[in-house]
């Protein structure tokens, strides 16, 4: 099931207002969130228009639990944080989806929570590109889907 106003499920220029679209996995989405305050920061969407992680089978939660763990060690292997946090809140956006957001030791935000959207760091197209490029090299090898 699509739900037509979800920016998961309908792509495009929905979520090109925060995101670009890295590849597909087992059961997700990959994309790369804009705001890159945390440089490598992630979001990691269910394929299933779902609004919570009781809602799917214990074997859909077990491969997505599974995806997200796979796309947080690409996040170790290549950026090298001393912590990654996790956030899956959709108040308002009910799409099940993980922020997978690189922290640092006495840098921006460490020992607090991450804001959602500081809107304090953009990239260039070029950057964007090679940091896509970079996790799809990892997570499926650089094919890009």
């Amino acid at each position: 099931m699509k739900d037509q106003n979800c920016a998961y499920c309908m792509e495009g220029e929905l979520v090109a207002a925060f995101g670009i679209k890295i590849c597909e996995l087992e059961t997700s989405k990959v994309y790369l969130f804009k705001e890159q305050s945390h440089p490598g920061r992630v979001i990691v969407a269910h394929k299933k228009h779902v609004s919570e992680i009781v809602e799917l089978t214990p074997e859909e939660r077990a491969a997505y639990m599974e995806d997200i763990a796979k796309v947080a060690q690409a996040m170790h292997e290549l950026f090298h944080p001393d912590k990654v946090n996790y956030g899956a809140y959709g108040d308002t956006g009910h799409h099940l989806h993980f922020h997978l957001v690189p922290k640092y030791k006495d840098q921006y935000e460490w020992g607090g929570v991450f804001a959602m959207n500081p809107g304090e760091k953009k990239l260039t197209d070029e950057e964007y590109d090679e940091m896509v490029k970079r996790y799809q090299e990892k997570l499926v090898g650089g094919v890009n889907n």
